[in-house]
């Protein structure tokens, strides 16, 4: 399996569809060979999914951009050197209480963990920055609360993990002082990371 054949082989993908779950598009990510530095979020947002066709690029997307750029980040470069994916690839819907995006479900996580794995494998970065909840529970999941990993730099099977909170404007998350410490020192760490290995 080459990094091309996968993204054809996913942009097709069809898993979820076909077994009933409701799925509001196509496989949204960015894949670059040779990429040092990926990103993992939940899943593509509403604007991703009807206007942009690109990861992060809602207003989430945009917040994460100000944060790495933070970390000395240009998004055009990082969008066209790093790579960019999903713990699901395709936009879940609205909440059903009508205040942001719907959670994949385990089955619909299930069924996508393959392309992530093949993602892993084949892109092998050094660097897998897990945002929100749900990524940083698949990448880093020992049972510890989020807000004590943000801030945090980890090194599993030879690569770093450096957390990051889900961006979305409308977590209140960002409204602990302690909490925006902790997001400026993994900001911190990523740019000596970009310093160190770009």
């Amino acid at each position: 399996m080459t990094l091309h054949n996968l993204s054809h082989d996913l942009s097709a993908c069809r898993r979820c569809a076909d077994a009933g779950a409701f799925i509001g598009s196509a496989p949204i990510f960015t894949l670059n060979a040779g990429a040092v530095f990926m990103t993992v979020g939940q899943a593509p947002g509403r604007q991703e999914a009807e206007v942009t066709h690109r990861p992060f690029s809602g207003p989430a997307g945009k917040r994460l951009f100000r944060w790495l750029a933070q970390a000395g980040f240009e998004e055009a470069d990082f969008r066209a050197t790093q790579a960019l994916t999903a713990i699901t690839k395709c936009y879940p819907g609205p909440h059903p209480a009508g205040r942001g995006d719907r959670v994949p479900s385990r089955a619909e996580q299930a069924l996508c963990a393959p392309w992530l794995e093949q993602e892993l494998v084949l892109i092998n970065p050094q660097v897998l920055i897990p945002i929100g909840g749900l990524a940083i529970s698949r990448f880093l999941g020992n049972g510890q609360a989020m807000t004590g990993l943000i801030g945090e730099r980890f090194e599993r099977d030879g690569r770093i993990f450096v957390p990051l909170p889900h961006p979305s404007g409308a977590s209140q998350w960002f409204n602990v002082p302690e909490n925006k410490a902790r997001l400026a020192r993994a900001l911190e760490i990523l740019a000596e990371l970009r310093s160190t290995l770009l």
